[in-house]
């Protein structure tokens, strides 16, 4: 039987990721160069994303990676509906992936809760809902090459009640293969407890506060992600929101000899809706966006490669 026949036969009755990876491999393209056709289409979506769907770590479940899977069947150029059809009922977990307490689960505005849950639970978000965000600033390094080289971060955070002793970072990268950064505390926590997927780009690490918070207690930590030079080259930078932060400041700083061709600074809800708007660098190589009492939901900017000359 041939390679197309198989295919046929996988499209009438799957399973999804056996048939969506035949549909890939008949099709020759890479997951690079699907990413890349269907960016073309105005349809952004990760490496690491596809990666899990063909094998079968995670499926299309929220509307726009449903939108994506529509166009994805014509990159394969498969017939439409034939990859969506062999998804079945959705997943009983709800819209973002919800905890007991009502609120949305840690994991859920990443592109793979799944993944992310699973890492997880071998860190402890105990006092995660318990911590006030009042202020949170990130400040992002892009290096000649256009990779992410690191990204420094200061949190303010308030104890509602006593016992608060920790903040869960989690780090993912959309660049398949490549090593996964490293956590380092910079002021007033140290490192806990270190969870690591390398080959979904995950790495989910405790800090440690210097002491357990009473009630109304705040503290000021900072730390930094490091990656390996040099760096992932994703494009964007974005910091997601499960529960409200009263102020929040992204810069995003480009080798001044390396500026972006374009870039815009988004924002999107837990109603999926996203809102953008282009901006240009600064003088000194560098962007940054202010909110002000948002989330849930995501903040962020992406940019386009320079264009040789």
């Amino acid at each position: 039987m041939t390679a197309e026949a198989d295919l046929r036969t996988l499209l009438d009755s799957g399973p999804f990721p056996v048939a969506l990876r035949a549909a890939i491999t008949t099709r020759g393209l890479g997951l690079g160069r699907l990413q890349e056709r269907l960016r073309l289409r105005g349809v952004r979506i990760s490496r690491a994303t596809l990666s899990y769907w063909q094998s079968g770590r995670s499926r299309p479940e929220r509307r726009d990676s449903l939108i994506a899977l529509r166009h994805l069947e014509a990159v394969l150029e498969v017939p439409d509906g034939s990859l969506t059809a062999l998804l079945g009922p959705p997943r009983p977990r709800g819209r973002w992936g919800y905890s007991a307490s009502g609120l949305p689960a840690i994991g859920a505005f990443w592109p793979e809760p799944t993944a992310v849950a699973h890492a997880l639970g071998r860190v402890d978000t105990t006092w995660d809902e318990r911590l006030t965000r009042l202020s949170q600033h990130d400040r992002v390094h892009i290096g000649p090459e256009g990779g992410e080289l690191s990204t420094v971060s200061r949190q303010v955070l308030r104890a509602e009640a006593d016992g608060p002793d920790r903040w869960v970072v989690i780090v993912h990268i959309d660049q398949p293969g490549h090593p996964v950064p490293r956590v380092r505390p910079l002021r007033n926590c140290t490192l806990g407890e270190v969870a690591e997927d390398p080959d979904g780009g995950l790495v989910v690490a405790e800090l440690l506060f210097n002491r357990r918070l009473t009630r109304d207690d705040t503290v000021i930590i900072e730390h930094e992600v490091a990656h390996v030079p040099p760096g992932p080259v994703d494009g964007n930078y974005e910091r997601k929101f499960r529960l409200p932060v009263r102020e929040y400041v992204l810069e995003v700083c480009f080798d001044p000899g390396r500026l972006p061709a374009r870039c815009e600074q988004y924002t999107r809800g837990d109603d999926d809706v996203e809102e953008s708007r282009p901006v240009a660098p600064e003088p000194g190589g560098s962007v940054h966006g202010v909110a002000l009492n948002f989330g849930p939901g995501c903040y962020g900017f992406r940019w386009s490669p320079p264009v040789d000359r």
